[in-house]
């Protein structure tokens, strides 16, 4: 396992203080504030600790309710909701300098046999034959403000590969309002189930509300643009691994009221339906201010 991987997974796993409560540190990615991914993550490897191990999240809620201070530990409030004798119920809630961040509810269920069926897997591109996210950033390196510019050049625990191409994202082209995104870990993982789960969580949150952007011109790098995470919803349907090739297949069906959202299926590379993704964003143009 490379060291920023070793460094996710620990980071994910959180450190146990008292009986469903957990405390967890933070990564800065560069812009000052929690990444969504990484708080809903850690919410989530909060709540897998307190459920009994042959049971398997299979949904999540959450919203994202003030920005995280990457600077200060954030401490994650279990509240067992309920066990019955197929499905756990779990609450999280985040808290920060005393005051509620993040909440999370989150359902676990037994394995069971039912009926099936799933979505065709739509045509990509291999992720071979994409740019990996330093690729593209390095083209506007120069433009980016140097501790932004470190993080976008550094070596991740994911490797993302997206098939959307924009051009200068100081002066994106106008496109559709979708994008297909594949990632999987940097290396080998072990073989635990609820560790794939939440690393996918941490995952989901890229590059993923700002597929609203897409059909307006603007990216979260135009100026006076203000774009934050409202809400994560997941549906997870059947196993997968984050350290082999996983698709997440993005569009935007609507924005209105500086709100945009966005939605997502995730399928392995054999074409496997193994999530279901949806997002509501704060897509805002701050007014310009008079000097």
């Amino acid at each position: 396992m490379s060291r920023v991987l070793e460094e996710l997974v620990s980071l994910l796993a959180l450190e146990k203080i008292e009986e469903n409560l957990f405390r967890g540190q933070s990564q800065d990615l560069g812009w000052g504030t929690v990444f969504g991914g990484q708080v809903l993550g850690q919410a989530l490897s909060a709540a897998v600790q307190t459920v009994p191990d042959d049971r398997h999240v299979h949904s999540l809620h959450a919203y994202f309710l003030r920005p995280g201070d990457v600077k200060r530990p954030i401490v994650y409030h279990v509240d067992r909701i309920r066990d019955g004798s197929s499905f756990t119920t779990r609450r999280v809630v985040a808290v920060q300098n005393g005051h509620a961040i993040f909440n999370l509810a989150a359902s676990f269920q037994v394995e069971e046999q039912g009926l099936e069926h799933q979505d065709t897997m739509p045509k990509a591109p291999p992720p071979e034959s994409l740019k990996t996210e330093q690729e593209r950033y390095a083209t506007i390196a120069a433009k980016l403000p140097p501790a932004m510019r470190e993080q976008a050049l550094a070596e991740r625990p994911f490797e993302m590969r997206r098939s959307d191409e924009v051009g200068d994202p100081f002066k994106p082209d106008r496109i559709p309002a979708e994008r297909m995104i594949w990632l999987r870990t940097v290396g080998k993982l072990p073989d635990d189930p609820a560790l794939h789960r939440y690393l996918l969580a941490y995952a989901s949150d890229f590059a993923f509300v700002t597929t609203a952007l897409l059909p307006h011109g603007v990216s979260w790098m135009t100026p006076r643009m203000q774009v934050a995470s409202l809400d994560h919803v997941m549906w997870f349907h059947s196993p997968f691994r984050v350290d082999e090739w996983l698709l997440h297949v993005v569009d935007s069906p609507a924005a209105h009221g500086a709100r945009g959202l966005v939605r997502g299926r995730v399928f392995t590379q054999d074409g496997r339906l193994v999530a279901t993704t949806a997002q509501e964003g704060l897509l805002r143009m701050r007014e310009k201010r008079e000097k």
